[in-house]
């Protein structure tokens, strides 16, 4: 099934990209997309593993699970004052 990954802040600049299409097998879940974008894009790691993920722009959890078509976003955390 295919999602589409959007990226933000931090993770945009670390992918190089707006968005990344992923390929994930049916039931994945967001810790899945995860994993894989790690393997797509190493300098991620460090991004993911400070991020909150948003479903159709509702946040969720590592285990949610993933439907075709879904927008995956990742929202690294904001720093300012």
């Amino acid at each position: 099934m295919g999602i589409e990954v959007r990226l933000f802040a931090a993770a945009r600049e670390a992918a190089g990209c707006e968005r990344i299409d992923l390929e994930l097998a049916p039931g994945a879940r967001v810790r899945d997309a995860e994993a894989r974008l790690i393997e797509a894009v190493p300098a991620l790691k460090s991004v993911l593993a400070r991020s909150r993920f948003a479903i159709n722009r509702i946040v969720v959890h590592g285990d949610e699970e993933l439907r075709a078509g879904d927008e995956l976003a990742v929202l690294p955390p904001v720093g300012g004052g």
